[in-house]
Formats: structure tokens, C-alpha cells, sequence
């Protein structure tokens, strides 16, 4: 039976439970057909409280060069800050830049038994498609390396041809993954850009165009198209099941990552992925709700979904896409079911849905799909 070796950043504020509860599920769903080692690594704001630094630099190298892949929880703490104001302890920068980890990928989908603003509507039905985010450059490259004074402060907009050309390809061999867009089974890879003003995304765009081209002999049925962001984040509202794959820079992806979460029932649903040629970690798009782990220190509150299904996105990444598979159904049906449950006693579904409850529920339906 073969064993991964997963490197384990549990994470500040409800990072540790939500954390505890996708490995309880790792653990189910691969007791008979793989193995999974865990090794824990320190690193996030109590990390960087503790030693000055949210992340050792040895434990950096273990990430790239010792395990098959990184589980990691949300990260963060408000209080926690650098003399510039930044947060301290997050550890995106020194994660994604230092791994090369440069594709975020992060679906968008409606899993049943979550609600949605957009659930009345034929709109909501039909929302399933992945943001394809470049992670190592756009406007987050001015992290820390901003200049200013007390009146002024310039961060910069980097994009560079290598890294925006294999962000599209990776988008590409996305779509060509999937059965296209919900409305109307085309595959189409969207370049989200502000091309229209400035000079920046316009190269990304051109560069996107250049890549297109060259795909569309591998891939002829892929259609490319673009849109502008502002333009974008009202479609991805009035009409979400047009996309399919969407490619974009770096704080443009942030955002719409969030916009598209809140269709689908929020945050805590959402998983995602940071992949490098020879790295990659999973972590929830959300984070670490320290209010909510302040007066809740069971975290029963706290929604495991986002953590679970980026678990189930490491095992895609590791070649285990039968488990990914059974873990997403899993999630699914233990949330309609507990849904059904609340419904039927008249509560609300989150008081039905505690990380507690839904953990049991997921491994449950796991054990019966064996």
C-alpha cells in the first residue's frame, strides 16, 4: 500500500479544529487503499509571536523537498502586525514565492444542501466553474517591497510574460479537464483583465491572446474569450453559469474568488489549491475567524467544508482521484442530510451542520461507500 508523507500547518484561530476534522476524513478515506504520514509543521501569527518569524526557513525546504504535498489551515491573527501595519503570520508570500507555487486554483460550485442568495433562481442551479489565479506576481508582488512616505505610498503591478504564459496554459489544461460551462456545455478559459486602463493587464491580455492561439491547436474545442473585471463580477452574479475556467492576475482573483464564494454559500465552502512544478499546498480560501474561536474554543461553529474539500484537492494532486471523488460526494450528501434533518425539526441548518456533526456525517457516508 503506498504512504504519502503530508506536511501539517494547523494554523491559527479555527485553523486547528477545521484542520483535525479534514484529517479525520483523509484518514477514512484512504485506511484501505493508501496510507497517509503526517508530519506537523509550525508556522502562521502564534508562530511568528513566538519566534519573529512565521515560518522557519528550514521548515520552507522540508515543504519543497520532504513531503508529497501540505495540508494547511487559515492562518492570521489581527493583532498580530509589522511595523508597516501589514498582518504578520500569514504566510501566503512566503508559501507561494518561495515554493513557486504559482497556479491558485479555486473552484466555485454549488454543493447541495448549501444555501445561496442565488438558490431561488435558475442562476444558482447552475454555478460550477474555477478560478484560475496567477500567484506569485500581479499587485501582492509590492508585498513589503512598497515605497512611501507619511503622504504617499506607490505598490507596484508586475507582470511578466513567463509567468503570465504559463498561468494560461495551466487554465487551459484545466478546461480541458471539465464538460465546459452550465449553461451551455461549451469549455471556454475567460481572461479577466482591466486591459482597458492599464498598460499592465493589457500585456497580460496580449500575452493570453498569444497563448490561446497556440492551444487551440492541442485544444480546438476550448473557446478563449475576455472580459473586464468590473464587467465580470456583475456576470458572475446575474449570469455565473456562462464560465467555466477563469484566468486572471493575482488581487483580481482574490476578489472574485470571494465574490463567486458568496453565490455558493459563503466562504467556508470553498476550497483551493497552490501548485508549483515541484510543490503544492491546499488550503480553505477563508480565514482564521479568530472572533469566532475567541468565544467558541470548541469551534462547533466553525464549517469544515472548505478544509475538507481542499483535502480532497490534494488527493487529485497526489493521483488518488477516486478518493477526491468519494470525499466530495461524501461532503454533499452529509450536508443534504443534515439539511433534511434541521428542516424536519425546525431548526436552522447550521445548528444541525457543527463541525462536530458534519465531520461524523462526511466519515459516515465514507464508511458506507466503501
Amino acid at each position: 500500500m503506498k504512504t504519502y508523507r503530508i506536511g501539517v500547518i494547523a494554523g491559527d484561530g479555527i485553523g486547528p479544529a477545521i484542520v483535525a476534522s479534514a484529517r479525520r476524513v483523509l484518514d477514512a478515506v484512504g485506511s484501505q487503499n493508501f496510507g497517509l504520514e503526517w508530519v506537523e509543521i509550525d508556522g502562521g501569527a502564534e508562530t511568528f509571536r513566538r519566534t519573529g518569524a512565521a515560518l522557519n526557513p528550514v521548515d520552507l525546504e522540508r515543504i519543497r523537498n520532504e513531503f508529497d504535498a501540505t495540508l494547511k489551515g487559515p492562518v492570521g491573527l489581527p493583532e498580530v502586525r509589522n511595523p508597516d501595519g501589514t498582518e504578520a503570520g500569514v504566510l501566503g508570500g512566503i508559501l507561494r514565492n518561495g515554493l513557486d507555487a504559482y497556479a491558485n486554483i479555486r473552484p466555485i460550485s454549488l454543493t447541495p444542501g448549501v444555501r445561496s442568495p442565488l438558490t431561488e433562481t435558475e442562476r444558482g442551479a447552475a454555478i460550477d466553474y474555477v478560478i484560475v489565479r496567477e500567484n506569485t506576481e500581479g499587485l501582492y508582488a509590492s508585498r513589503g517591497k512598497g515605497v512611501g512616505t507619511g503622504d504617499v505610498h506607490v505598490d507596484q503591478l508586475l507582470v511578466t510574460r513567463a509567468a503570465t504564459e504559463r498561468i494560461v496554459r495551466q487554465a487551459f489544461a484545466i478546461a480541458a479537464t471539465r464538460t465546459g460551462a452550465p449553461a451551455d456545455g461549451v469549455s471556454r478559459v475567460t481572461c479577466v483583465d482591466k486591459a482597458n486602463v492599464l498598460p499592465s493587464m493589457a500585456f497580460f491580455r496580449r500575452v493570453f491572446d498569444e497563448v490561446a492561439a497556440e492551444m487551440s491547436a492541442e485544444h480546438p474545442s476550448i473557446q478563449a474569450e475576455h472580459l473586464y473585471v468590473d464587467a465580470t463580477a456583475a456576470a458572475l452574479v446575474e449570469n455565473p453559469s456562462h464560465f467555466d475556467v477563469i484566468v486572471c492576475e493575482n488581487l483580481i482573483g482574490d476578489i472574485l474568488s470571494d465574490l463567486g464564494a458568496a453565490t455558493v454559500g459563503g466562504i467556508g465552502t470553498c476550497p483551493s489549491a497552490n501548485i508549483g512544478e515541484t510543490a503544492a499546498y491546499f488550503e480553505p480560501v477563508h480565514g482564521s475567524a479568530p472572533d469566532l474561536a475567541s468565544t467558541d474554543p470548541t469551534c462547533e461553529k466553525a464549517d469544515p467544508t472548505a478544509q475538507i474539500l481542499s483535502a480532497a484537492m490534494m488527493l487529485d494532486y497526489l493521483g488518488e482521484p477516486d478518493a477526491a471523488e468519494r470525499i466530495r460526494r461524501a461532503v454533499a450528501a452529509a450536508r443534504a442530510e443534515l439539511t433534511q434533518l434541521a428542516s424536519a425539526s425546525g431548526k436552522d441548518a447550521r445548528e444541525m451542520s457543527s463541525l462536530t456533526a458534519l465531520t461524523d456525517a462526511v466519515v459516515r457516508k465514507l464508511n458506507l461507500s466503501k
